[in-house]
């Protein structure tokens, strides 16, 4: 499986770039900015992109979806309980000093245990609300692999003092969806380096 990380935005945000190398099928996680760049990695694998998905709505996440939906003519899925955010984001952005763009409506919805398809390849979305109410981890059981959003990070967890936050919320997130997923599984975080889920279970200090 083609597995790719393009660090994007004024907020250094993880975009992970999917692909199955049998078919060709790809998909694209968390398309936060700098368009260009997310295309240029798409077109050097050869790749035809399906899907966007967002693991939760904030600004910095979304910022390319527009460009990049209307480029490769992709389904757009968040989940419900965040996809209201898509059309807010350039003014939350501003909020912050920065720019930002807001995003088309979905497409479809992500949910607990919907399992999506590209190519050869498949995960499965695990609902894990805390930093959002609607944020979503994407695990890839065949890679051992799960994309984490902001909901854990290398030895943190994501802030939960913005608006649908919830710290209580947030921790049984991880204990009851990551920490159940085995040790050796590597989880891909919407910022900073990857970890492994066995590690953040022995170390992360929240837990």
């Amino acid at each position: 499986m083609i597995f790719e990380i393009v660090v994007v935005g004024p907020l250094a945000v993880n975009c992970y770039l999917l692909g199955c190398e049998e078919t060709g099928e790809g998909l694209i996680v968390d398309a936060g900015g700098d368009a260009d760049r997310i295309i240029a990695a798409v077109n050097k694998h050869g790749l035809r992109i399906g899907q966007i998905i967002n693991t939760h709505g904030h600004f910095d996440h979304v910022g390319a979806n527009r460009a990049l939906l209307d480029h490769f003519g992709a389904r757009l899925l968040i989940h419900g309980a965040d996809a209201p955010m898509l059309d807010r984001a350039a003014d939350v952005a501003r909020a912050y000093g920065m720019s930002g763009e807001n995003s088309p409506k979905p497409d479809a919805l992500l949910e607990d245990g919907l399992q999506l398809a590209f190519g050869n390849c498949r995960l499965t979305v695990l609902h894990t609300p805390g930093h959002t109410q609607g944020g979503c981890c994407l695990y890839l059981a065949d890679q051992k692999k799960v994309i984490t959003g902001d909901t854990l990070f290398a030895d943190s967890i994501g802030r939960t003092d913005l608006p649908g936050g919830s710290h209580a919320m947030l921790l049984e997130s991880i204990r009851s969806k990551l920490f159940t997923l085995p040790d050796d599984v590597d989880a891909y975080p919407g910022h900073g380096p990857a970890t492994t889920i066995g590690h953040e279970k022995q170390h992360n200090p929240y837990f």
